[in-house]
């Protein structure tokens, strides 16, 4: 970074004070900042104090520094840092700064650098003989697409050539620069392909007004085709996993032996220790099964192959899947429960309750509720312990809903909805 110093004090003015539109605009800008915080605006203040003088002058510096209660240096090194800043004294009516990076110097800027070069002065930092034209050059000024650019005090000229600026600087040199078109030289749209429009050429279909507007459905040569859909697996690795087994895809010419295709289908470890963490209930599938545990002796089922602990295991795994059945479960199901202590059923409300906001209660759990006419929080809130013992042994839970506290949950729901759940619970529903 090249350095940057004070202009020299022969061209020091004195002092330095905002105006008054300045000062409304400096107490705007601080007061945005918490309270011990203000010393922060110290960089909007030196743009304010750059507005009004056309550049930063070292009285301004010190004035910044008195109002913000900071050491001069601090403000001295903020303004010499920031090439934004301009520390000695710029054209009146234009300071044209020229970008130089990669992007507009492959465009030409060196041929705009030459124009200012022509018509305002040979060196950089230096005004043209009434002093009202400036230019340097800068580091990117973010409008790559557009290049080659310059940057006069706030407003950006881009897709430029040397005849283009040179008009640009004249415009600028007899007091019209108010009047000069900002942004692309070119018939360019802001910064969309040089080429025109090639994607959201119709902006009605991203208006506010019209985007939530139906749209008619896509012929039937367009509509995705599901095999094509499927995810490819060019970036798995082929191993012995079941995974990149070409003989599990649907459908496949590869016969898969019957031991390949128990591997694929049996849950991993890993999905064994999820499903256990979320206590998922039994009836949402046979297929999980609940190994964080060892049965103890009373725990497993006596009889013929029960005579090591690894026919227990295997008993205990088989006992659990019995537990699990892949349909809903029915009265039927389970003989012993008394039909005396079943929760009275309503009608299915027009607009039933969303019980999977109770923590343990998912969306096959809910649809067994339904069956049975459970529908709102109140009817769960209202269960007695015999009632929670039926739907607990209806849904083979084993005091999971007692575990779960579903009552105290129901009822926070019900009288307060997600607001009061969390006032009693600290945390949001599900």
């Amino acid at each position: 970074m090249s350095v940057r110093r004070l202009a020299e004090p022969a061209v020091q003015p004195a002092a330095f004070a905002f105006d008054q539109t300045k000062a409304a605009e400096v107490r705007t800008w601080i007061a945005k900042y918490p309270k011990g915080r203000e010393q922060s605006a110290v960089i909007p203040l030196l743009m304010l104090a750059q507005e009004q003088e056309g550049w930063v002058t070292k009285a301004a510096i010190e004035h910044v520094a008195d109002m913000l209660a900071m050491p001069y240096i601090r403000v001295l090194e903020v303004a010499t840092f920031y090439t934004q800043f301009q520390l000695k004294p710029v054209g009146t009516r234009a300071h044209i700064q020229v970008c130089g990076t990669t992007p507009c110097m492959l465009r030409g800027s060196e041929e705009l650098m030459d124009v200012c070069r022509s018509k305002i002065h040979h060196d950089q930092f230096h005004t043209n003989a009434d002093g009202t034209l400036s230019w340097e050059e800068v580091e990117c000024l973010g409008a790559c697409v557009n290049a080659p650019m310059v940057m006069i005090f706030k407003d950006t000229y881009e897709d430029l050539t040397p005849e283009r600026l040179a008009v640009i600087i004249d415009e600028f040199e007899a007091g019209r620069g108010d009047t000069v078109k900002t942004g692309p030289q070119t018939d360019r749209w802001f910064s969309a392909p040089a080429s025109g429009f090639t994607a959201l050429k119709d902006e009605k279909n991203v208006l506010k007004a019209t985007r939530a507007a139906p749209s008619a459905p896509p012929p039937a040569e367009l509509k995705p085709d599901a095999a094509a859909s499927e995810p490819s697996n060019a970036a798995r690795p082929k191993t012995d996993a079941p995974v990149t087994n070409p003989a599990l895809k649907s459908p496949s010419d590869v016969k898969v032996s019957p031991e390949v295709e128990k591997a694929a289908s049996a849950p991993t470890p890993k999905e064994d220790a999820v499903a256990a963490d979320r206590s998922e209930p039994l009836v949402e599938g046979a297929s999980r099964k609940r190994r964080s545990r060892t049965p103890s002796d009373a725990e497993v089922p006596s009889g013929e192959g029960m005579k090591t602990k690894a026919g227990a295991a295997e008993q205990q795994a088989a006992a659990d899947d019995a537990d699990a059945p892949a349909t809903e479960p029915t009265v039927a199901d389970a003989p012993s429960l008394d039909d005396r202590n079943r929760p009275i059923a309503m009608a299915r409300p027009a607009a039933p309750d969303q019980l999977q906001m109770i923590s343990g209660v998912g969306p096959k759990i809910e649809g067994v509720l339904h069956s049975i006419g459970i529908f709102t929080f109140a009817q769960i809130a209202a269960w007695t312990a015999e009632e929670r013992a039926w739907v607990d042994g209806y849904l083979r839970f084993r005091g999971r809903i007692d575990r779960e506290n579903w009552v105290a949950q129901a009822k926070a729901l019900a009288e307060g909805g997600e607001e009061e759940y969390i006032r009693v619970f600290g945390r949001k529903p599900r």
